[in-house]
């Protein structure tokens, strides 16, 4: 996505210059004389940072800046000015901007702030988008599941959602954890302001300490602007860490002292910064059997776990899984160009007795799957993908002895249903391949697969 840049200056020689630098970036640049011109253009035109003088006749940069936070709250900007001295620059930060940078500009400089900027005005546009899209989306009622262990998951999401109490979700990978950490979010009083998710296993661990609290331009090499970290993201909202059970012990020591004093320093500065940010943290690891291994700080440890959600595994909640099937159906569908699907029963069946080791996220790629091969409004188990018929885990009322030809045993069962589909329709195999949930052509060469003579099976 191209961004678009408005340069506020009143000389026009160096719009020009910074017209063509920012151009150079791969930028959409606009440029106005003044602050009156670029209130005019934020009217009517759609930015994504402001690049500002200070010092313009008529209104100042300090007065455009104080008008752009009113009109446009999240919209990033940066001041330029020849005269900022250490107090200007840190009352500028006050009043709203993102950062200055001092004339003449270098050219490194002006590509590291803009590009720092632009990425804290996508994250608060998305912020914003989703909190509008997804709002409904994760609330209580929204998750699903009719299961015992899931009805008690939403009750302790609706006990805890109010309060600012640190929450710690368990699980295994793909039951949910961040849909739980968004559902308290948006059911709770910080659902107006950011939720952002950090995933510390994800991030080089030379790098957490900035990704987290961010820092000052020259704090480490290649440092070469000011970058604002996930807790000065998050203030006034929910800060999810995820795989928390993977952060290094060093910066356990600096997490957990945010959580108790609520303030931090970006790396390389002296100032400290206050915060008010909610944690949700989540992890599928054993982090009681990681502290008597001293690999997790006890101390962080009950800190995070003030209150604890322990989310099931889905082969411990199979009765929601014709549920989700159906949400995912329904979500999925119009991305592939499919609509109004049903599952047969005979798919439904074989999805019930997998195991999903994978979880909700593997079911989700399931559906996808089975969407993008299935044809007709309803998906058979021909349409599933072949893993799930091939690791059935329930066993039958009659236990098989093993060893066992797996191939011969899915080939018994697939010729049952058949048998079974055809005596049902009287031989009418369109109506057949309807309840098999699959197409005509398919069940014809099933069945001659087979060996089926549909006469004998229809007086069977």
């Amino acid at each position: 996505m191209t961004h678009t840049i408005l340069i506020v200056d009143d000389e026009e020689r160096l719009l020009d210059v910074l017209g063509g630098m920012l151009e150079g970036f791969g930028y959409t640049v606009l440029q106005a004389g003044g602050a009156v011109d670029a209130l005019a253009q934020l009217s009517r035109e759609s930015v994504d940072l402001v690049l500002t003088d200070l010092r313009m006749p008529g209104l100042s940069g300090r007065e455009l800046l104080a008008e752009i936070r009113r009109t446009h709250p999240i919209l990033p900007v940066v001041v330029m000015t020849a005269f900022a001295t250490l107090r200007d620059a840190v009352q500028l930060i006050k009043d709203g901007a993102f950062d200055y940078i001092g004339k003449p500009i270098e050219f490194e400089e002006l590509e590291a702030t803009v590009a720092n900027a632009l990425r804290l005005h996508d994250a608060l546009r998305d912020n914003d988008r989703l909190r509008q899209e997804l709002e409904g989306r994760y609330r209580i009622e929204g998750l699903v599941g009719t299961s015992p262990r899931m009805q008690e998951v939403m009750k302790e999401i609706t006990e805890v959602a109010p309060s600012r109490t640190t929450v710690l979700v368990t699980g295994e990978s793909g039951t949910g954890k961040e849909v739980v950490a968004r559902a308290i979010h948006f059911n709770g009083p910080r659902r107006a302001k950011p939720f952002v998710a950090v995933n510390a296993a994800a991030i080089p661990e030379q790098l957490l300490e900035s990704e987290f609290f961010g820092h000052v331009k020259g704090a480490f090499t290649g440092a070469t602007a000011n970058r604002i970290g996930r807790f000065a993201q998050a203030d006034g909202g929910t800060l999810f860490l995820d795989e928390i059970g993977d952060m290094p012990l060093a910066l356990q020591a600096k997490i957990l002292r945010v959580l108790q004093e609520r303030q931090f320093e970006p790396l390389g500065s002296h100032q400290t910064r206050q915060v008010d940010v909610r944690i949700v943290a989540a992890t599928n690891r054993d982090l009681k059997r990681m502290v008597a291994e001293g690999q997790f700080r006890e101390d962080l440890f009950y800190r995070l776990a003030v209150f604890p959600i322990a989310l099931p595994p889905l082969r411990e909640r199979r009765e929601d899984v014709p549920l989700l099937l159906r949400r995912f159906a329904e979500e999925i569908g119009p991305q592939v160009g499919r609509r109004a699907v049903a599952f047969s029963p005979e798919a439904e069946a074989l999805l019930m007795r997998y195991d999903w080791p994978g979880n909700i996220r593997e079911l989700q790629n399931c559906v996808e799957r089975s969407l993008l091969s299935s044809r007709g409004p309803v998906i058979g188990a021909a349409d599933l993908p072949p893993y799930v018929a091939q690791r059935p885990t329930i066993p039958s009322d009659a236990a098989p002895t093993f060893p066992i030809d797996l191939d011969e045993a899915l080939d018994a069962f697939e010729k049952g249903r058949i048998l079974a589909a055809l005596k049902e329709t009287g031989g009418v195999q369109v109506e057949a391949a309807r309840l098999l949930g699959i197409n005509e052509r398919s069940l014809w060469h099933r069945i001659k697969k087979h060996g089926i003579t549909v006469t004998k099976a229809v007086m069977a």
